[in-house]
């Protein structure tokens, strides 16, 4: 799967992998060492995250039911907890740096 943002018509991750169940939302990306280039989790249903055991950074995109763009905090450190983010019912956590500013609140994301 792929992670598109239909307003800034560009392509966001080329490998989506989903956490949809209740082991794979609580797995995530424990034990990873990174994400590759491209590489992205898309968790759901999900409001809030954490990072703590992870071994790196996140980009991290919460989104609607429509998979538009709420809150996107850029660069989530290790051991930290992001914000409860109302509405939110899937997150798309992306390599640090990936989104680099350039994936707007209000943004219209696919995924295909």
């Amino acid at each position: 799967m792929i992670a598109y943002d239909r307003t800034q018509r560009r392509l966001l991750a080329s490998k989506v992998l989903k956490a949809d169940t209740a082991l794979s939302r609580m797995r995530g990306l424990l034990g990873r060492g990174r994400l590759e280039p491209g590489e992205a989790l898309w968790i759901a249903p999900c409001a809030m995250i954490h990072t703590f055991f992870m071994r790196f950074s996140l980009d991290v995109v919460f989104l609607d039911a429509e998979l538009r763009v709420l809150r996107v905090i850029e660069r989530l450190r290790p051991w930290r907890v992001s914000p409860w983010v109302p509405w939110a019912r899937s997150v798309l956590e992306l390599e640090a740096g990936a989104l680099a500013g350039r994936v707007l609140r209000g943004d219209h994301l696919e995924m295909r």
